[in-house]
């Protein structure tokens, strides 16, 4: 008798072996496409936002990029904000500078953060959760009715990133007269710059500034601080 033909065995799949299994997962997970970081994916998206904003009202935005780190702690530096009670700031657009000038604050402070941006505005309004801002659309020219209407003493320090440069002369010069006017005795103006137009216009109130260059920055940028005098 001739012998039965072997049946032919169904392929199976090939089975990883208990070692295998760790490097298998490993290598699926490296080829799979992770989230950006919830920190760099903030970063980029306020950088698009900035771009879209100075492309769109380059008078109302001073730069096509948010400030660096390093500007934003020369800024808090400049302004000593963690000796102030009051502190304003005039254009806070995407909030870099905003949150470096709520880190550095006592739990008392209050900042008024005036924002004329309509987009930067509604940005701050959804990312700022700290009871110590209040994120204000409108002009810096209406820095005096703003203080009022928000029961805040006259502020210790003001900081600015509005394009004097670019405005309209004469609202430059009314916001010069309103920095000038609402400025605590003692308090500091910062006001940080690609161009030097702001000094013009504050010169004739607050006098000379003092002026140091922030080059780790896109792009470099002049840092003007005034100290109003104490009389």
């Amino acid at each position: 008798m001739h012998p039965e033909p072997q049946q032919r065995r169904r392929a199976e799949p090939r089975r990883l072996s208990a070692t295998a299994q760790p490097e298998a997962a490993k290598a699926v997970a490296a080829a799979t496409p992770r989230p950006l970081p919830a920190q760099f994916a903030s970063l980029v998206s306020d950088q698009i936002a900035f771009l879209r904003g100075f492309i769109a009202h380059p008078e109302q935005v001073g730069s096509v990029w948010p400030s660096s780190s390093f500007l934003e702690r020369w800024l808090v530096r400049a302004a000593q904000a963690e000796q102030a009670r009051s502190l304003v700031e005039l254009g806070p657009g995407t909030g870099g500078t905003t949150r470096a000038l709520l880190a550095a604050m006592r739990p008392e402070a209050r900042l008024l953060a005036i924002e004329l941006n309509a987009d930067f505005h509604a940005r701050l309004r959804a990312r700022l959760d700290d009871p110590r801002v209040i994120v204000q659309l409108g002009s810096a020219e209406e820095l005096p009715e703003l203080l009022q209407r928000w029961r805040l003493p006259a502020p210790e320090v003001i900081v600015s990133g509005i394009p004097f440069s670019t405005m309209p002369k004469a609202s430059a010069e009314r916001i010069a007269a309103a920095i000038a006017q609402c400025l605590a005795p003692g308090g500091r103006f910062v006001a940080y710059q690609v161009r030097g137009h702001v000094a013009r216009f504050l010169a004739p109130h607050l006098g000379a500034p003092r002026v140091r260059w922030e080059i780790v920055n896109v792009p470099p940028l002049r840092v003007f601080r005034w100290v109003k005098p104490a009389a």
